[in-house]
């Protein structure tokens, strides 16, 4: 006789479970009717067909969108060569392609505000990495991130002045949503980033005092426990960060700069193949700074992957580059069906296989037989 196998999916915990069932296929339904409601919608709105007729599809234009696709591809490559180098080799080189992979996945079908740091936790301890290890991936991905927001816009700002948040704006003091949404998402994300760097490179043990601190006022005792949990991932992220030498560290900033700037350029060559507007050197910065902060905007996004507020937001921050709101749409659309949508489907057939690999590959091998 043999007993009955154990389910692998029954010793999960409760938050483990909850952060599996995130992952299912079927929530990227929602992303996608939200996004294509919206370019819908402003079709819809901005319909000009005279202006839609000035798009001339050329071989000049497929190879502008060819070469959008091209850097989709080497910014994924660029993310992958920065987790296998925080992981320190652990993983293979192809495992971190099918790694990330599974983060923009959930980052697609989540909202932008919510994240996938619980996403990232729970699949790295699932492919037995140490708790140091996995911690320490985790922390340091939001810190580089927001490094490269935080440490290139003032340097951008130099450059081009307050247009940088939006077309016509003057004065960093304008009263617009756009400025608001921009400066306090940039304010949130300056301040969680330096606190992460100062725990995870100065005082750690510092961070948790603080954290227990805060929360034993009265009003915030509730997340006292998760507070303590936090603190004690920055200690022990800290302490694994000691083995990193400034070799990796410059070059897991480099994978980071170079993947932003790939998703940045990826829809400039858009804006140049689709529309082509008159470009100079000053306006390529301008429009690569533009889109920075459109997406330091888009981090308060409450839609799953900026659905839809990245579609409704992009004709209006580019008006400058392209006048027609048709035109723009279409634009937004291309970029989203290169950069957004493809994580999509892929990760409805990675992502399954890859619970089943993790969680009953060796599901024969568990029966115990006696």
């Amino acid at each position: 006789m043999s007993k009955p196998s154990i389910n692998p999916l029954d010793q999960l915990t409760a938050e483990q479970r909850k952060v599996l069932y995130s992952l299912r296929p079927s929530r990227m339904v929602v992303p996608i009717l939200i996004g294509l409601g919206v370019v819908g919608w402003m079709f819809w709105r901005n319909f000009d067909q005279e202006k839609l007729s000035q798009i001339n599809w050329t071989t000049s234009t497929f190879l502008w969108i060819a070469a959008a696709v091209v850097l989709f591809v080497l910014r994924h490559l660029a993310m992958s060569m920065r987790m296998w180098i925080i992981a320190q080799g652990h993983f293979t080189f192809r495992k971190c392609i099918e790694l990330v992979l599974i983060f923009e996945f959930s980052l697609s079908i989540t909202p932008t505000t919510i994240g996938g740091s619980a996403v990232s936790l729970f699949v790295l301890t699932q492919e037995r990495l140490s708790a140091a290890r996995t911690t320490t991936i985790v922390l340091y991905k939001v810190v580089l991130d927001t490094m490269f927001f935080v440490g290139t816009f003032p340097l951008l700002f130099l450059l081009n002045g307050a247009e940088i948040i939006a077309p016509g704006m003057q004065s960093i003091f304008s009263p617009t949503l756009e400025a608001r949404l921009f400066y306090l998402t940039y304010t949130g994300m300056a301040s969680y980033g330096l606190f992460l760097f100062y725990g995870l490179f100065i005082n750690p043990t510092l961070i948790k005092r603080f954290l227990m601190g805060v929360t034993s006022l009265p009003f915030l005792n509730r997340f006292k426990s998760k507070a303590e949990r936090l603190g004690g991932e920055i200690i022990l992220a800290a302490q694994e960060m000691k083995s990193m030498g400034w070799k990796q560290h410059g070059l897991a900033f480099l994978c980071t700069w170079l993947a932003w700037t790939f998703k940045f350029f990826l829809i400039s060559c858009l804006v140049i193949g689709i529309y082509r507007p008159e470009m100079d050197v000053h306006r390529e910065v301008l429009l690569y700074s533009r889109l920075q902060a459109m997406f330091i905007i888009m981090a308060l996004s409450p839609s799953p992957g900026g659905a839809g507020i990245a579609e409704g937001l992009f004709p209006k921050l580019i008006s400058d580059f392209i006048p027609s709101a048709s035109i723009a749409t279409v634009v937004a659309l291309i970029w989203r069906l290169i950069s957004y949508y493809p994580y999509l489907a892929l990760g409805a057939i990675v992502v399954p296989n890859w619970i089943r690999k993790v969680f009953f590959k060796n599901s024969q091998q568990s029966k115990i037989k006696v």
